[in-house]
Formats: structure tokens, C-alpha cells, sequence
């Protein structure tokens, strides 16, 4: 039976493609890269033909390979983690990291102690595999937020049971700078390996089901690692040796640390575990007043009247209830709890969240570097920086308005010492919050400032002066020539 004739544009040697553009496009499909020629020649039988055709296929087949780009070009499965240049999620809200795999992020007692781990976020966990997901991104994502510059990222360090962490690693996979020490966060030998008397923050978290007739005992296991690191105690010579060695306050009190935007110094440590920077979630408001074996407070005083509420020590379920009720009569309320709470979040990236996605690294771009450019909550020091005009008895009004107009940072209250009488004899390094206070509030040199500041403190005297000038010259150009 004799064949059709060639359609247009085919070459009738049966050989070569008239062009590459039409061998590309035929690529991936069966029989494409055959013209009607070598189809002709085969129906003839001629075997030099059919040798053509292998010759012509061998030639445009690529080996096949998974589904993604080139093995030689960025964000393929073969490219080294460390040498991805995407290093932001496809939003630009968030750091992203290449997928890892939860056994290199796994670390021993040996290992952690090597790491000489500093500055970090210490996670106690109690969670077994059957507890239910309690969602540790949602705690991860505000300290992976893209308005933090690389260097100012704290690793999280993660104590508790492997096999319940496993449930929510597809979650935290793609974070950087995540640990897993597997153990119990009631063993100090786990707690003194990851340096928890250097941490930045500990936080006491508990899975478990709340599944027990006596409500109190629903945060027995929360409590007891609380108290427990409270009692330990620790030798912080060599602590205090290496900030005095580094020009450091080496002896300043707890918590203290210059308002610097260079690299990250080590953090002194504490010799208490009292003087551990601590926040513990409650699910029974009233075990709070377990938490402080020093606290005087009434057993029916209310949560947000206690001493570890104030001190930012304690944090109750039913504070969602409030930020709830608070975002329903006030509606602009919303951004400024999305900013403390998340770290800053779009449409887009709700969207991709809500699909159960997860988060996926993107390439920069214009557009999504735009978005670190926003504010972040910040401490701010009175005793040295830009503000330490205002630590000697200074108003929080002053303070406010030029912090505001110089710098653009809202203040938002104030963290200071507990204990500030001349004649305590043993003051505590324990601090407490002062959201909002009056305009002729006095400050001293010891107390910190809660802030939104910018992703870039820039002085703003000097744009507004760039600016006047830029007027000026546009007004009179002729004057200023």
C-alpha cells in the first residue's frame, strides 16, 4: 500500500531535521523525531534506512532523567545546599534552606557539647509519637524572618523525643539552622550539652494529651522542667574570661548586651538557672502560680496580674482568646499581631500554607527582596547606643518622639528590673514589662525598650536634608548652580 506524501517542510532524505527548533519540539514524543522520509524508506524495507534513523535518534536523545531542570543548572537535585543561590522562600518573607533530611540535623551530647552552642533558642519538647502535631513551625517561622540579616539568625535547638519531631519535619525541613537533640528535657546532662545557660531564650513546650481528670496536672511535665532548670547552677568563669578578653561587659548583669550591628558577640553566661531568659506554655491558667517558688501572689489572682504573666515568663491558651476578641472590635489590630506573632505574612504565602504546600525556596528577585525591607520587634539598650541620652533620667515621651522622627522606631513599653532599690542586697535579674507608659514616665540606665524598628536604622536627619536640597534645586536651579 503506498504511503501518503510527506507533509510540508519534511526532509525527504529521512536523515536530518530540516532544523534544530524542529527536532527540539518533537523531543519527548514517540516516533517525533522520525520524519515521514525515514518512515518511507522503512516501509520500502531498505536497511540502510533504518540505520539512519538510529543514527538520526541517537544523536537528539538525552538520557533519561527526573522531572526538574538540567543537572547543570541551578535548583537541580544534584546542586550542592551551600552553593543554591536561593536562599529566601518564593515570597521573600522568610530564610529557606534546601531540604534536609532529619538525620544530619540529629545531633549527640558530644556533638552539641563540640558546637559550643551560644546565642541560640533552646525548644524543651514533651511530646511523644502519639501526641498530636502542635504546629513548631508556627514557632520557627518569626525567628526565620527575612527582615533578620543571615547573621543575626539564632540556631534553634530542639530537646525531645525523635520520633514525635519526625511527624512535623516535612514542616522544618527547610528551615536553616535547626538541631535535634534527642532526650528528655528533664535530664540536665541533655540540658547542660546544649549550653542552656548561654541561650538567648529557653522554651518549654508540652505536647502531651490533656487527656487527665485534675487539671492541674495537665502541666506537671511543663512545670517540672521550669523548676528544675531553675535549680541547676553553672561555673561561668570561663564566660566571664572570654567577654572581658573580647572588650565585653563581661560583668555586667544578665541579658545585657550592647546595641551593636556588627557581628554577633558571645553571650555571657549565668551561674543560676534562675537568671535563664525562660517562657513556658500553660494550658491551666492557674498553674502559674507554680511556675515561681519566690512569688507571693493570691492563688485566685488573675493570669495577667501575676509575676511571671508580667515578667514574660508565662504564656497561657486563653491569651489567644484575648488577641481574638481584641481583633474583632479593632481590626488594625490584626497587622501589628501579624507582625509580633508571624514575623510579617502576604496573601500569597497564606495561600501556599493554607494548600499544605509548605514553604518553597524561590530566586530573587526585585520584588520579593522589596519584601525584607519591613519592620521587626526589637530590644534597645539605654546604656550605650543612639538612645543612652535618655538613660539618665530621661522621659519615655522624649525618648518616643525621637526615636520616632530620627530613626522611625516605634517604642512600644519598656523592660526593666524587677529589683531597682539602691538597698536591695540581692536584686534579681528578673524584668517586667511597662507597655505604653505616660509621657513624663522617667527611665533609667539600666532599662531596655521594646521597638518596631526598620529592617535598616537609617538617621533621618540626613535624608530630610538630602531631600531639602533636592527641592531647592528643582525650585531654583539657576540659585543653586
Amino acid at each position: 500500500m503506498p504511503l501518503s506524501k510527506p507533509t510540508a517542510g519534511a526532509n525527504p532524505d529521512g536523515v536530518k531535521p530540516s532544523s534544530p527548533q524542529s527536532s527540539r519540539k518533537g523531543r519527548g514524543r514517540i516516533g517525533s523525531s522520525v520524519s515521514s522520509g525515514s518512515l518511507k524508506g522503512l516501509a520500502d524495507g531498505s536497511f540502510d534506512a533504518v540505520k539512519d534513523i538510529q543514527r538520526h535518534d541517537s544523536r537528539h536523545r538525552k538520557p533519561s532523567s527526573p522531572a526538574g531542570p538540567p543537572l547543570d543548572q541551578p535548583g537541580s537535585l544534584d546542586v550542592d545546599p551551600e552553593n543554591d543561590p536561593r536562599k529566601f522562600d518564593s515570597t521573600g518573607m522568610f530564610h529557606w534552606c534546601p531540604e534536609q533530611s532529619l538525620s544530619i540535623c540529629l545531633i549527640d551530647r558530644e556533638q552539641a557539647a563540640l558546637t559550643v552552642l551560644s546565642n541560640h533558642v533552646v525548644v524543651c519538647l514533651f511530646a511523644d509519637a502519639g501526641s498530636p502535631l502542635i504546629g513548631l513551625r508556627n514557632l520557627v517561622m518569626p525567628l526565620r524572618a527575612s527582615n533578620f540579616h543571615q547573621e543575626e539568625l539564632k540556631h534553634v535547638v530542639i530537646v525531645g523525643d525523635k520520633e514525635y519531631i519526625k511527624k512535623e519535619w516535612k514542616n522544618l525541613c527547610n528551615f536553616p539552622q535547626i538541631s535535634i537533640l534527642d532526650g528528655s528535657p528533664l535530664n540536665r546532662a541533655n540540658l547542660r550539652a546544649v549550653n542552656i545557660n548561654l541561650c538567648d531564650m529557653c522554651v518549654i513546650l508540652s505536647a502531651r494529651k490533656s487527656n487527665v481528670e485534675d487539671s492541674n496536672l495537665v502541666d506537671k511535665e511543663a512545670i517540672l522542667c521550669c523548676l528544675n532548670i531553675k535549680a541547676m547552677t553553672f561555673d561561668d568563669t570561663l564566660g566571664l574570661l572570654q567577654a572581658s578578653s573580647q572588650g565585653q561587659a563581661g560583668f555586667l548583669p544578665a541579658g545585657f548586651e550592647p546595641m551593636a550591628e556588627g557581628p554577633k558577640v558571645q553571650r555571657r553566661g549565668v551561674n543560676s538557672g534562675t537568671d535563664i531568659p525562660m517562657i513556658t506554655e500553660l494550658g491551666n491558667d492557674a498553674n502559674v502560680q507554680f511556675l515561681d517558688q519566690d512569688d507571693d501572689d493570691d492563688p485566685d489572682t488573675e493570669l495577667y496580674m501575676t509575676q511571671p504573666f508580667a515578667c514574660g515568663t508565662a504564656f497561657a491558651v486563653s491569651v489567644l482568646d484575648s488577641l481574638m476578641s481584641t481583633t474583632y472590635f479593632n481590626d488594625n489590630a490584626l497587622t501589628l499581631i501579624r507582625t509580633l506573632i508571624t514575623g510579617g505574612a502576604t496573601p500569597e504565602l497564606e495561600q501556599i500554607l493554607a494548600e499544605g504546600v509548605g514553604i518553597r525556596g524561590g530566586y530573587s528577585t526585585m520584588e520579593t527582596l522589596a519584601n525584607r525591607d519591613r519592620c521587626r520587634v526589637a530590644q534597645i539598650a539605654l546604656f550605650d547606643g543612639p538612645f543612652a541620652q535618655f538613660g539618665d533620667s530621661g522621659r519615655y515621651g522624649e525618648l518616643f518622639s525621637y526615636a520616632l522622627k530620627t530613626f522611625g522606631i516605634l517604642c512600644i513599653g519598656v523592660y526593666r528590673f524587677r529589683d531597682i532599690a539602691a538597698a536591695q542586697q540581692n536584686p534579681s535579674s528578673k524584668r517586667y514589662v511597662i507597655t505604653n507608659p505616660p509621657d513624663d514616665f522617667i527611665l533609667m540606665i539600666t532599662d531596655k525598650i521594646f521597638c518596631l524598628r526598620p529592617f535598616e536604622i537609617v538617621e533621618r536627619t540626613n535624608i530630610r536634608r538630602a531631600r531639602r536640597k533636592t527641592r531647592k534645586r528643582n525650585v531654583y536651579p539657576d540659585v543653586m548652580a
